[in-house]
């Protein structure tokens, strides 16, 4: 393990936006993969839902900033992209 990298220290960004019809799992999809959580019991997303994850990959520090956009991608994206 290496050094401690503060979080906005990172070489390469990603920026994700989870699209799909409600109820299909973006918001599960988004929770497992940066807290290693998951629940069937998960309610619906209202709104915007944001996180991230930073990982390792061939000595580079990758981060993620993920959107999940509860089913709403279009009014999303013009907002966002406009």
């Amino acid at each position: 393990m290496g050094a401690y990298r503060a979080d906005d220290d990172y070489d390469y960004l990603f920026k994700v936006v989870l699209i799909g019809d409600s109820g299909v799992g973006k918001s599960n999809l988004l929770s497992r993969f940066t807290k290693n959580e998951f629940s069937l019991e998960s309610k619906s997303t209202i709104g915007v839902e944001f996180a991230t994850r930073s990982i390792h990959v061939d000595d580079k520090i990758v981060k993620a900033q993920i959107w999940d956009t509860a089913g709403q991608e279009s009014g999303f994206l013009d907002v966002v992209f406009g």
